[in-house]
């Protein structure tokens, strides 16, 4: 009964890091726009628009002119499988 405990443990401690959520990023800048799913922020040159939704906790007035700090995470909304191209080495033959 404790072998099999411990190998439950071991099992589920190994399987900890497979769960683990995305990497967080944050972009600090003042806010361009905003709108009830983005938010746009200025960042030097450059304008970051983030989705967000009802879940996002928002702590503070969010207004266009404030600076923000977004945390935020990325992730695949698709992903297509291109066919490999055959290698020089096989054409050469």
């Amino acid at each position: 009964m404790k072998q099999r405990i411990a190998l439950a443990l071991l099992l589920g401690a190994l399987a900890s890091p497979a769960l683990a959520a995305p990497k967080t990023y944050q972009v600090t800048g003042p806010v361009v726009d905003v709108t009830d799913d983005t938010i746009t922020v200025q960042k030097g040159n450059e304008k970051w628009e983030i989705a967000r939704t009802a879940e996002t906790k928002v702590t503070g007035e969010l207004k266009k002119g404030e600076k923000v700090t977004v945390e935020y995470r990325m992730s695949a909304t698709s992903i297509e499988v291109k066919a490999a191209k055959a290698s020089s080495a096989k054409a050469k033959k």
